[in-house]
């Protein structure tokens, strides 16, 4: 019984490993993603080395949607806390500060999420969905459709999605296909309306009175970051 349970566990974690080796592969069987490598992976990858990540990693993305900045952290596998590698501008904007509520209200989700599908094939070059609704997005919806599909893509329109331009979600796409090749299984996503700090809290919560208690937790989620650099 020892050796059969200890044959299973081996058959399982060689399944596992093999699934992780063959993401990118299986990635690069796609022309966009290939030309992507092909353009960039060398000097990010450089620049990966430069910066001390090794070629396992782990990989987190901050949003802020007044700024229109992503932040791209990067943690070793050996590591606890992330690192900023570096940061991208949107190419475009929608909505207005404030969580999505329902279908076609051109509002980019606020709260905590992590990317659910990787796109190589979308209308907007490459993109990254993120899992929303999430469970505290379909409370708030009610009985209203919540909307679906926001992805972080290429090209320079959005309808409450977080657009790069086709040159930057190449970098990202590159990245996120790494960490998932590097066994990560769930890359998370955090988006803010601002940098939630106190002084941008006041100052926004006046504007927007009705958001004020949904974004006070999320700035827990916001200094706990800040102050560990960890998503745990």
């Amino acid at each position: 019984m020892r050796f059969t349970c200890s044959l299973i566990l081996f058959v399982m974690l060689f399944h596992s490993l093999s699934a992780q080796n063959n993401f990118k592969q299986q990635q690069l069987t796609f022309e966009r993603v290939k030309n992507a490598y092909n353009e960039k992976w060398a000097d990010l990858k450089a620049e990966l080395h430069q910066k001390g990540f090794k070629d396992k990693f782990e990989l987190h993305l901050e949003a802020y949607k007044s700024e229109g900045k992503v932040e791209i952290w990067l943690k070793n596998k050996n590591q606890a806390k992330y690192s900023l590698l570096k940061t991208y501008p949107f190419s475009a904007h929608s909505g207005i500060l404030g969580p999505k509520t329902k279908k076609d209200d051109l509002q980019t989700p606020e709260g905590s999420y992590f990317i659910d599908r990787f796109n190589p094939e979308s209308r907007f070059y490459l993109s990254l969905r993120i899992n929303y609704p999430n469970a505290i997005d379909l409370l708030r919806s009610g009985q209203q459709d919540p909307g679906s599909d926001i992805y972080i893509h290429g090209n320079q329109v959005t309808a409450g999605c977080i657009p790069l331009t086709d040159d930057k979600i190449k970098e990202v796409y590159i990245l996120a296909v790494e960490a998932g090749n590097s066994g990560q299984v769930q890359i998370p996503v955090h988006i803010f309306p601002f940098r939630m700090t106190k002084e941008n809290m006041n100052r926004n919560t006046i504007i927007f009175p009705q958001h004020k208690v949904f974004w006070k937790t999320l700035q827990l989620t916001y200094d706990n970051f800040k102050k560990f650099k960890t998503t745990v």
